[in-house]
């Protein structure tokens, strides 16, 4: 998992850095608020990032309201580190559109269970969007037949949208993907296909034993 990090006091971003890397995590470092905005507007930018709210240029409450405006299918996991106490810092940041906060300073082991959190969100997010991203793909493949399809009671012809009689097979063509593979079921063919099978045969039996007949009357 990558991380980005936005912290312009030199010591503190050391420290962040040293705690992430430690944990197993890529970090991306960033010095001030532009350089994090950079970063976090790339195709590949990091999904979850720690954001100090006061930095030099952008600070950390409006890259939020930035990001949060990004089309996107997956959107970063934000934690905001703020130096102020009080509910109304941590209400501006969730307004902003952060997922969660750090006090400065912060104890390591709630630093490291808010950014496991926001790694399971994450984590959640991606599964998500390749199940949807399946599904729409699937559903370009899929044309569902609904309602109800008035159909001959003799000749099982359905009338189609047209107000024309059409074949099952034909109609079912027409309303979706599907394809057919032609067979004989047990009934039709005790009930049709054996008959016409016994009369072919004797047909063509008949037919080779007046062959020879036939061979000497056009001899003569």
């Amino acid at each position: 998992m990558r991380i980005l990090i936005a912290e312009d006091d030199a010591v503190s971003r050391r420290i962040l850095e040293t705690y992430l890397r430690n944990w197993g995590y890529e970090v991306v470092t960033t010095l001030d608020g532009d350089e994090a905005w950079r970063a976090m507007s790339e195709p590949n930018a990091p999904n979850l990032a720690i954001l100090d709210i006061m930095m030099p240029g952008i600070d950390g409450l409006e890259i939020c309201r930035r990001l949060r405006q990004l089309s996107g299918a997956i959107t970063p996991y934000i934690i905001l580190l703020t130096a102020k106490h009080g509910a109304s810092e941590i209400v501006k940041g969730i307004e902003a559109g952060a997922d969660d906060y750090l006090t400065k300073p912060y104890d390591r082991s709630e630093l490291r269970a808010r950014v496991q959190v926001g790694v399971r969100i994450v984590e959640l997010q991606n599964k998500l969007a390749v199940r949807v991203k399946e599904l729409e793909g699937a559903l370009e493949h899929v044309k569902l037949l609904q309602g109800i399809l008035p159909i001959c009671s003799y000749c099982k012809k359905i009338r189609g949208d047209q107000d024309y009689w059409q074949t099952v097979e034909s109609y079912v063509a027409d309303h979706s993907e599907a394809e057919f593979s032609h067979g004989i079921c047990p009934t039709c063919y005790e009930t049709t296909v054996k008959d016409q099978l016994a009369r072919f045969r004797a047909f063509t039996s008949q037919d080779s034993e007046s062959a020879p007949i036939k061979r000497r009357l056009i001899e003569t």
